[in-house]
């Protein structure tokens, strides 16, 4: 069916969504071979937005409440697939992703949220199927680097190996830039609901809590100091890792488990090797714990929301977001003992400048390079929709890079 856009950003006055939108018109501006349009609760916003970018008059500006089901309804009816910024998504986006889901439109988010995830792939799944909508969740850096990451290290494997990696870790190399203001409001979102749903805890802890009817073996306890035999570096915990490793899992399970039901996936921070490295492992372990029993505490969530995140229209400037990067090492293991590993690379800082360029190029590769007959309509991950192909356009547009470090070897 023909749509008046390819892309409709939603949320485009709020400080991550005005970044895609900035994106969108330096590398592709306004009637260039791309259709796309802002939208928003207020035209008055989405005006000053759109003159603040310096984008052409011509750009389209629409207004739809994220609580207004009709306006939604009539709003994804317009594009093929939507981009949206609004989150907490567990507060404001059900009502967007289920208009999608409806209308066969394809969709696409930041979501870090597992146990609003995990609720909506049996919703959505159903309707998805039928209308065509491919609903994609965890567009930015959490979870596609790392998502990605283990795609192609298993590509990489079957080619250089001739089988599957039964264990992969991923270790944080690098990382400078903080994370964004949206995925600690979410993550602030999700203990509130935790206090009060017993069973979300439940779901935070369970590495296979994003794929419903099936488990795979234990996998491990990535919240303790550990020295990592195969990256030879002491490890702490990584803060994203519990959403990353559902997703990694989601991933393998859509895929119909070519790297075994026995598989293994770790994810941690490397933090050097001899006394130095164990020493800021066992740190960066120790503040976790603190900073989680803390978080737990519902007056610590309220100061923190006040006066720790950044407010609306608040952020990093251009040159901080410029200056940012990260890299994270992949390292396999075949069931005979045979290592190969990779690295992953972003060119600016994770939370706001590569988020901005992965979210939109991931839409841009969903609309127009994964037909239906590869991925049909359903709740995907990034890494099951568009794997390689993704890879290559993200290489190709949006400054990561995917590398194999060296050749096979034996453990």
């Amino acid at each position: 069916m023909d749509k008046a856009f390819d892309i409709i950003v939603f949320g485009a006055t709020g400080f991550t969504g005005r970044l895609v939108a900035e994106y969108l018109h330096t590398t592709y501006g306004v009637g260039r071979g791309v259709a796309w349009a802002m939208a928003g609760r207020s035209l008055e916003k989405l005006t000053q937005v759109r003159d603040a970018l310096g984008t052409a008059p011509a750009l389209p500006l629409l207004v739809a409440d994220a609580g207004d089901a009709k306006a939604l309804a009539r709003l994804v009816a317009q594009t093929r697939v939507v981009i949206t910024t609004v989150g907490p998504y567990q507060k404001h986006g059900q009502a967007l992703v289920d208009a999608c889901a409806q209308a066969g439109t394809d969709y696409v988010d930041l979501c870090g949220e597992p146990g609003w995830m995990a609720q909506m792939i049996p919703r959505l799944q159903g309707p998805a199927a039928v209308s065509g909508a491919r609903i994609v969740f965890s567009c930015g850096f959490d979870s596609i680097p790392f998502d990605l990451g283990v795609v192609y290290l298993q590509h990489e494997a079957m080619q250089r190996l001739g089988v599957p990696l039964v264990r992969v870790h991923g270790r944080v190399k690098v990382m400078k830039g903080g994370f964004s203001g949206g995925t600690a409001a979410s993550l602030l979102a999700t203990l509130e609901t935790a206090g009060r749903d017993p069973t979300l805890a439940r779901t935070l802890g369970d590495p296979f809590a994003l794929t419903p009817g099936f488990r795979g073996p234990g996998q491990p306890d990535d919240n303790t100091a550990a020295f990592d035999e195969l990256a030879q570096s002491w490890t702490g915990p990584f803060v994203m890792a519990p959403i990353n490793t559902k997703n990694v899992h989601r991933t393998h399970a859509l895929r119909g488990h070519p790297w075994g039901t026995d598989f293994v996936y770790s994810e941690r921070m490397l933090t050097g090797g001899g006394a130095g490295g164990e020493k800021r492992a066992k740190a960066l372990a120790r503040n976790t714990r603190v900073q989680n029993a803390l978080l737990a505490f519902g007056p610590t969530r309220a100061l923190i929301r006040r006066f720790a995140l950044p407010q609306p229209g608040q952020g990093p400037t251009k040159e901080q977001r410029e200056k940012g990067r990260y890299e994270v090492l992949f390292i396999g293991q075949t069931a005979d003992g045979r290592t190969l590993r990779a690295s992953v690379k972003g060119d600016r800082d994770p939370g706001y400048g590569s988020t901005c360029k992965l979210i939109s190029e991931t839409a841009l590769c969903l609309a127009r390079e994964i037909n239906p007959d590869m991925t049909p309509g359903g709740v995907w991950t990034p890494g099951a929709a568009m794997g390689l192909t993704l890879v290559r356009r993200l290489q190709e547009h949006a400054g990561l890079s995917f590398q194999i470090l060296d050749e096979p070897r034996a453990s």
